[in-house]
């Protein structure tokens, strides 16, 4: 047996390219043997369906579809998905694929915009740090759903004088006489959930000016999580899908917590599930976060329909109420697609990245069909996952569904818990949701710090190649620092605050701008013939689509979202509390952070160029002499010939310097 100790993790972590000259993260079968790729084709679909499949997936499109009309949002949403979201997913995939590069390199083929990708990257690294939170609080319930009765069941020793089982408190009786029904009082309460999630959970503040303490439990579960991302990625893309070191932690872990409890049986049962997700980290990681989640899905929504009042939910969901009259107002329009762009992480720099693993030939183009097309399915059955158990929740409070429907954390952390919790084996239940949020957001969180590592890497080769570990974990650490903000008795302010503001424009210009810049500056004709050095000779008529989506379709439909956007602009608020001044100011300097970088560098380019402003505009708006395939045997003879015919139409010209920032771009 092979003995560990301080020399192997230190190797493990600061590894020495002299005693090993071999890449860790490269097999000796990979096409690309410097940056690596994918083990297998279904490793690849699983992790990118993992990356779109998000928490957004199962708090956010449930409570779109109910409130702009039911089953009429699932004909705007597939009309959005067609036009923009499959043909911008296809986009950013053959953009990957095709140079081998993350979402800096890639703007190689513009590089007066390679901007753009540094935006897109520290988008990514942004929304990486509140991502980890809600991933802390998805495991902070977790480990309080080992608990029977769950914590959030009734009014316990925590609860305040305003915490109630019962929706409302009305009613009242003198000398023998009854108030009549129509003159009752009734005076607003807190379910013991959200009572739960606001005073033990959050430990919640007044607001963003009452800074307080660090909630310490939220804190060690946001280490927990940022040790499952370095624990999953810390050889690189394919320790994503192989890792057996986390299994005995995560056994050991779990083990622990059921040592005390085990003589009750719906503990004991819990026991065997964990023992399971052990055993299933231990074997491929991206199998188990990609998939489990369908799993609990389907048991949710047998549970679920077998449940008195789910044909109420589910009719309000997408039922006998759909109400096809909201197709003609323009807010449903652009509610589905926001949801599309969102859901499927377009602009985000993540799709680019994945593909950028892939082998040259690849055909991307089916993968993008299986990927968006899976996202939009996952969606709709969420849907009804969610709405059958709140139908049940909606009967038992003898209320209507709309009173009890909530979105985002109200959903996920209150509704849902509180639904859960009248069921029988509510520890079984509510453990088996928190799992799939988890592994949700795993998968999401993987590819965003995937992200941020491989443009590192691309960036910085020659220092990191053997180093992938210790860059890991020193992003890890740097996210889990930037993060302890958020975990303060404030902290849902400030997550609150990044989501609202970073997810919103940030994602829409910078989409926008990856348009323009590889269809209207760099060329569509010419980047649909690169893509056809990878998927082969295709037909006009088979292009035709795909150009009116990317010249047309798709920018017009981003334009008038972010018109509108801006029009109907509200300030953001946690429920009824207000932001600061300051914290709004706050909120729209993180949205000019990214954006900044974008004109900042276009400039710096321009100045460093040499030649007058045209020409050195003109040069900066064409593709480097770096642009290409990664391996030489890809390039064929039209990169050859289209390279010598630049190199002699630019021997007369004063020499330009379009590389600057190509391959360190700090």
């Amino acid at each position: 047996m092979r003995k560990y100790g301080w020399n192997t993790f230190r190797d493990l972590i600061f590894r020495n390219p002299a005693a090993d000259n071999k890449d860790p993260h490269v097999d000796d079968g990979d096409e690309n043997t410097e940056r690596g790729n994918w083990a297998s084709k279904r490793e690849y679909i699983l992790s990118t369906i993992g990356y779109a499949v998000g928490l957004g997936n199962i708090w956010r499109f449930p409570y779109l579809a109910y409130k702009n009309g039911g089953g009429a949002f699932l004909i705007p949403y597939f009309v959005m998905l067609v036009v923009a979201g499959i043909p911008l997913f296809f986009l950013e995939s053959a953009l990957g694929q095709f140079c081998s590069q993350g979402p800096i390199n890639i703007w190689r083929a513009v590089p007066l915009l390679q901007g753009v990708g540094v935006a897109m990257v520290m988008m990514t690294l942004i929304v990486s740090i509140y991502y980890n939170v809600i991933l802390s609080y998805s495991l902070y319930y977790l480990f309080a759903s080992f608990q029977s009765p769950l914590p959030w069941t009734s009014c316990f020793s925590w609860a305040d004088s305003n915490c109630s089982n019962t929706p409302t408190v009305a009613n009242w009786t003198q000398e023998n006489i009854t108030c009549p029904s129509s003159d009752l009082i009734t005076f607003p309460v807190q379910s013991p959930s959200e009572q739960y999630w606001d005073r033990v959970a959050l430990q919640r503040s007044s607001g963003l000016d009452e800074t307080g303490p660090v909630v310490w439990h939220l804190a060690l579960c946001l280490l927990l999580s940022s040790i499952f991302v370095v624990a999953a990625l810390f050889k690189g893309i394919k320790s994503s899908g192989k890792v057996s070191q986390l299994h005995i932690f995560v056994r050991f872990l779990f083990t622990t917590c059921f040592k005390l409890s085990t003589k009750d049986r719906e503990l004991k049962l819990l026991h065997y599930i964990f023992t399971m997700f052990s055993v299933g980290l231990c074997l491929q990681v991206v199998y188990f976060t990609a998939t489990f989640p369908y799993v609990v899905i389907f048991i949710l929504l047998i549970r679920g329909v077998t449940l008195e009042g789910a044909r109420d939910g589910i009719e309000f969901y997408i039922g006998s109420q759909s109400n096809l009259t909201k197709l003609y107002e323009a807010q449903i329009w652009k509610d589905a697609a926001t949801q599309i762009f969102y859901s499927l992480s377009i602009g985000w720099g993540g799709v680019m990245t994945l593909a950028s693993y892939n082998s040259f030939h690849n055909n991307m183009l089916k993968d993008a069909f299986v990927v968006t097309l899976t996202n939009a399915g996952t969606s709709v059955l969420a849907g009804f996952a969610i709405f059958s158990i709140l139908g049940h929740m909606a009967h038992i409070y003898k209320m209507p569904v709309g009173q009890v429907v909530k979105e985002g954390f109200g959903l996920t952390f209150i509704a849902y818990p509180d639904a859960l919790s009248k069921l029988p084996i509510s520890p079984l239940w509510s453990t088996l949701f928190f799992l799939m949020l988890l592994t949700v957001g795993l998968d999401s969180q993987f590819a965003g710090i995937e992200v941020v590592i491989t443009c590192l890497l691309d960036a910085f080769p020659k220092i990191f190649k053997h180093k992938h570990t210790l860059l890991t974990v020193t992003t890890c650490a740097i996210i889990y620092l930037l993060g302890l903000p958020c975990v303060t008795q404030a902290g849902i302010y400030w997550v609150t605050l990044i989501d609202q503001f970073v997810s919103g424009w940030v994602l829409l210009i910078l989409a926008l701008l990856e348009i323009i810049g590889v269809c209207y500056i760099y060329g569509g004709n010419r980047f649909i013939k690169d893509i056809e050095m990878m998927l082969g000779k295709k037909s006009f008529i088979f292009w035709l689509w795909w150009r009116a989506c990317w010249f047309f379709i798709s920018p017009c439909i981003l334009v008038m979202i972010l018109v509108w956007s801006l029009l109907t602009f509200t300030q953001p608020s946690y429920g009824t509390v207000n932001f600061p001044v300051w914290g709004l100011a706050l909120g729209w300097c993180i949205v000019l952070f990214p954006l900044l970088w974008i004109p900042v560098i276009a400039m710096y380019k321009m100045m460093k160029a040499e030649g007058s402003p045209w020409k050195r505009l003109k040069s900066l708006c064409s593709p480097s002499k770096e642009w290409h395939p990664y391996l030489d045997f890809h390039r064929g003879e039209r990169y050859s010939e289209e390279r010598s015919c630049r190199m002699k139409n630019r021997e007369n010209m004063p020499e330009v310097n379009v590389n600057v920032i190509s391959s360190s771009w700090l």
